[in-house]
């Protein structure tokens, strides 16, 4: 037995952020959002993926932004994604500690950290 891959990162979310978080993964990251489960609806939060890549925010009542803990998403276009962010008003810092590989890294509107790999 051994695990066949990764289905999903799920992040946490303060009540109330689902337009927010649709500005940010859906407007500025380029992800589309996908319609949860009738059964997962009514706890709120929202589901977004952009090819292999499946993001999930869930409601936290007692929310706090990972700040290190954190998803790192493979993109076709890493500088022209870094403007986009930066455009809408988001940070995207780029980041040369990894040998080998161009990445950036910025926070959705609630302050988790996202990692953006070239590739």
């Amino acid at each position: 037995m051994s695990v066949a891959g990764l289905d999903h990162v799920q992040l946490a979310m303060p009540q109330g952020g689902e337009e927010e978080a649709r500005a940010f993964y859906v407007g500025a990251l380029g992800l589309a959002e996908e319609e949860k489960p009738d059964a997962l609806k009514a706890g709120g939060g929202c589901w977004f993926r952009g090819g292999t890549a499946h993001i999930h925010l869930g409601v936290d009542p007692d929310f706090r932004a990972a700040r290190k803990a954190h998803p790192a998403m493979i993109v076709s276009d890493l500088d022209a994604l870094a403007a986009r962010l930066v455009a809408r008003g988001f940070e995207a810092k780029f980041d040369d500690r990894l040998p080998g590989r161009r990445r950036a890294f910025t926070f959705d509107p609630f302050g988790n950290r996202i990692e953006l790999m070239a590739g």
